[in-house]
């Protein structure tokens, strides 16, 4: 039974790979927006289809203020 644990787990982190959208200029203007309207990560990832994680690095790296960071 651990094999198939194993087995599950390696093909769950193949299918990920490789699956990262880049950044657009569309999608870095609507960050920009989202960070002016100081709307909650949470649901700037649900919009943009992003983690809340990826949103916060982006942001860091444009020296945009994201969540409690404000």
């Amino acid at each position: 039974m651990a094999r198939k644990a194993k087995t599950k787990v390696k093909a769950q982190a193949k299918a990920n790979v490789g699956s990262r959208e880049p950044w657009t200029k569309e999608h870095l203007r609507e960050l920009k927006a989202h960070s002016k309207s100081k709307t909650p990560v949470v649901d700037i990832a649900k919009t943009m289809g992003r983690t809340p994680g990826a949103l916060r690095q982006k942001a860091l790296t444009l020296g945009l203020k994201l969540g409690h960071n404000r």
